[in-house]
């Protein structure tokens, strides 16, 4: 039996997101995931996207060693070793040494209902130190957006959040917006995806 971690849920979306990631991505480039968790999504994307790198992290240190054993194991080249990344840190990432390049993506999945709201603005001007000039922002998980009717499911799911950590909850999408513009950077394209989630991509 696998000693790695495992997520349902990222099981279940990591071929959605792909699917919209080929898309959007070129043939190679770099990309950073933020919050890679239990890494099943890095290890998809690199496996299917022989081209581009993935520089994993994750803000917790207590699941880099797991993270760290699932790309040792995934033996893929392209999939780069956890750094500790803590958006809120500045510089990124949150220890002494520093990335040796920018990137063409950065990846950040369902972490900003699961973490306080300064962590939006945080991740938005970071994106914008670290994004090559053409690079994007990539973003899924569930938002509340004007003129639409939430489904029951994203309600229910933000008040469980809310009663673990009132900081916590699922964020209004013009809010997010809001953020990003002030770290220069504009909401370019909106996919709806299953389960209630969005993957939203930013860019300059």
């Amino acid at each position: 039996m696998s000693d790695l971690s495992f997520s349902p849920a990222a099981d279940r979306n990591k071929q959605p997101i792909l699917e919209r990631l080929r898309d959007l991505l070129g043939d190679e480039g770099a990309a950073l995931e933020i919050a890679s968790g239990t890494g099943q999504h890095a290890e998809w994307f690199a496996t299917a996207l022989p081209g581009w790198t993935w520089q994993t992290s994750d803000a917790d240190a207590r699941a880099l060693p797991a993270l760290a054993r699932r790309v040792e194991q995934a033996g893929l080249p392209g999939l780069k070793p956890p750094v500790l990344l803590d958006v809120l840190d500045a510089p990124w990432p949150s220890q002494s040494t520093a990335f040796a390049q920018d990137f063409d993506a950065i990846y950040c999945a369902n972490m900003l209902h699961i973490s306080p709201w300064a962590t939006c603005a945080a991740l938005m001007q970071g994106a914008a130190r670290h994004l090559r000039p053409e690079g994007v922002l990539v973003t899924y998980g569930p938002y509340f957006e004007e003129g639409t009717v939430p489904a029951p499911s994203n309600l229910a799911f933000d008040r469980s959040l809310r009663e673990r950590d009132p900081a916590w909850g699922i964020r209004p999408l013009k809010d997010v917006e809001a953020q990003a513009r002030d770290a220069g950077l504009r909401l370019h394209v909106r996919h709806e995806m299953p389960a209630n989630n969005l993957l939203l991509v930013f860019a300059r």
